[in-house]
């Protein structure tokens, strides 16, 4: 018996050993891959987007001050390409706007198919350029039918296609609707309706507020160029501010967004706002609408710009006066440019509003993990990663304008009136000449 008990407790001190050089090894290999992994996340942090022309002249500075040069060098590098734009004229402008779309549609898509790609869709990205050519036309082809409309109306097969454009918008967009129902694939279903509604809403997000900044452009250069930069100035002085001051976290979908930065932004906004808005009134180049000729010609010469360009004078409320005073200045009036009041709540959505178009960047990142929408800026990422914040502030300024503003076109009706046959131009001449005749004798009376 006792040699049995004895034989037990060796087997079971050499069970114990054995145990415990499993569980040794068991340890040093989660401490192995343990720092395999933090090696694989430090290396990936350490990441570097440097330019190579700038890697040997930032190579000894920290990586904070690195990526801060970095971005301020190619931030330089983006406001001399949108100054050329502006010298350029609305077609240069337009031109950019469409090229930056195409860009930002190709970055959101790529995610989608490099996300799901292992599934093999059929025919997903061919659908998702289609559809976005289908909503381009439609669009593109609404607005060149009212600002070409004297052009349009010389040639025959123009004519044509201005005349039943929206049927062929819709006939081209139900073809494509057509093709995804044919490639529905059996176990793919509700993937597949996933990528569809995927492929819609990043049009709505991008084809139409890049059609509604269009829209802006062809109303005048200011009502593009004076809120973009708004939304510009915003993004580099909450940069700023937050390098140096930032303390308190704003939101959680940014880590590296602080309240510091936000109102600091916030304030250089409006402050600039002002300024760039009362300088810019007094080119006509900028104030004009753009009144598009047959010869692809736009005329600023016989231009002359709204009221809301030209200085007037506002009387000074009286406790303003009254505080005033004590510092030597007497304030009875004052001349404002009416633009730059408007230019107050433009600046205002820019600083407090637009920037939510950047948060939501932020939070589609994190669900897809990735850092950026691409690395066509380096510094900065994508394009998406760049504009993300002025779809918001196109759709607001186009809103803006045609609920406060009302521009009385004359081109756009001329556009229309031409368009009618010449029984009714005639019936509308006289009715015109008609009213204009009995306004006269109300004003003699």
């Amino acid at each position: 018996m006792e040699q049995e008990t004895l034989v037990r407790k060796r087997s079971q001190g050499k069970g114990d050993v054995k145990n415990s050089d499993h569980e040794d090894s068991d340890s040093r290999f989660t401490d192995s891959s343990g720092s395999e992994l933090k090696k694989k996340k430090s290396t990936k942090k350490e990441k570097d987007d440097t330019p190579e022309f700038m890697k040997e002249a930032l190579k000894d500075l920290p990586p904070k001050w690195k990526n801060m040069l970095v971005r301020a060098c190619l931030s330089v590098v983006m406001l001399a390409l949108f100054a050329i734009a502006v010298y350029m004229g609305p077609f240069a402008f337009t031109l950019a706007v469409i090229l930056l779309q195409v860009k930002s549609y190709h970055e959101i898509i790529s995610i989608a198919y490099q996300v799901y790609k292992s599934y093999d869709l059929p025919w997903f990205r061919s659908l998702s350029w289609y559809f976005l050519i289908c909503s381009n036309y439609f669009l593109y082809g609404e607005m060149v039918s009212e600002r070409f409309a004297t052009l349009i109306h010389s040639e025959e097969h123009y004519l044509f296609l201005a005349h039943y454009h929206r049927l062929i918008s819709l006939l081209a967009y139900l073809l494509g609707f057509m093709l995804f129902v044919l490639s529905l694939v059996k176990g793919r279903y509700r993937l597949q309706f996933y990528m569809f509604g995927w492929t819609h809403v990043t049009l709505l997000l991008l084809v139409t507020q890049s059609h509604l900044l269009i829209q802006n452009l062809l109303e005048g250069l200011i009502w593009l160029v004076v809120p973009v930069s708004m939304v510009i100035c915003n993004d580099i002085m909450a940069y700023i501010c937050g390098f140096f001051c930032g303390r308190t976290p704003l939101i959680k979908l940014s880590p590296k967004k602080t309240w510091e930065g936000f109102i600091g932004g916030a304030f250089f906004t409006v402050l600039f706002g002002w300024l760039l808005s009362g300088y810019l009134s007094q080119f006509p180049y900028l104030t004009c609408p753009n009144e598009v000729y047959s010869n692809f010609t736009v005329d600023y010469s016989h231009c002359d710009p709204m009221d809301i360009f030209h200085p007037k004078l506002y009387e000074v409320p009286l406790y303003i006066s009254v505080l005033a005073k004590p510092f030597g200045f007497t304030l009875s009036q004052v001349s404002i440019i009416p633009f730059q009041l408007h230019v107050l709540f433009i600046s205002a959505f820019a600083s407090s509003i637009a920037p939510f178009g950047g948060f939501f960047a932020s939070g589609f990142k994190r669900a897809f993990k990735i850092k950026d929408f691409g690395d066509t800026i380096p510094g900065h990422g994508g394009m998406v990663d760049r504009f993300d914040c002025q779809c918001l502030m196109a759709t607001f300024v186009n809103v803006y304008l045609s609920t406060f503003i009302k521009f009385p076109s004359r081109t756009k009706l001329y556009h229309h009136i031409i368009a009618m046959s010449a029984q009714d131009q005639l019936a509308l001449f006289n009715d015109l000449k008609n009213h204009l005749i009995a306004t006269q004798n109300l004003m003699l009376n």
